[in-house]
């Protein structure tokens, strides 16, 4: 298998920490989908990385759709066999997805020049971003989905996340006011998995 990724992609270090959890090999490719010599759009029409190169060449892109792929490949399952059962860790995913594009989407804002930027476009993302925060809190002390005691696809999802604001955004402290939350995340993010595709800080 051949992995496309970008190193500061936090979609794309969710299937890193997949890959590693799993323990299945998989070759890694580096592409900056922004550059003009970019080939990510040879494999994906929307030019975003991930991308999983297949062993029998099909193709998979976006990151909800790799890691169910990945799923049926073995290593410790990260979704409940039951499709009920895995619906709170599918909902606890997306929410943490969507914190991610609400991050990607003000940084990308904050990197265009001073006077191009909207800072209504800007505070709607830092707003998604802290909704989904007080949510994944709610979800935390429920254990809807991820912080129990087995490793979930959402456990993944959330660290990356989390990662991500350390990465982009730390002036947010997301910890603040969620010592649970980040006593937890404390302990995921010091996994080898996550320590290993830790992102540059470009």
């Amino acid at each position: 298998m051949k992995l496309i990724v970008s190193l500061t992609s936090p979609f794309a270090r969710k299937i890193r920490v997949i890959l590693a959890e799993k323990g299945l090999p998989c070759d890694l490719q580096v592409d900056i989908p922004w550059l003009a010599e970019t080939n990510v759009p040879d494999y994906n029409p929307l030019g975003k990385v991930p991308v999983l190169v297949a062993d029998d060449g099909e193709v998979w892109f976006d990151s909800p759709v790799i890691a169910e792929y990945l799923e049926t490949l073995g290593g410790p399952a990260l979704l409940p066999a039951d499709r009920i059962a895995s619906l709170p860790v599918r909902q606890s995913e997306a929410l943490a997805d969507g914190i991610t594009d609400a991050a990607v989407s003000a940084f990308l804002e904050m990197r265009r020049p001073a006077p191009q930027q909207d800072p209504a476009s800007l505070e709607r993302q830092i707003t998604k971003i802290r909704r989904g925060l007080g949510a994944l809190e709610e979800r935390f002390a429920a254990r809807k989905g991820f912080g129990g005691d087995t490793l979930t696809l959402a456990d993944i999802a959330v660290g990356c996340a989390l990662g991500y604001l350390d990465l982009r955004f730390a002036h947010l402290d997301w910890r603040a006011g969620r010592p649970a939350l980040a006593a937890w995340a404390a302990g995921l993010l010091a996994r080898p998995s996550f320590v290993a595709s830790v992102p540059p800080a470009v």
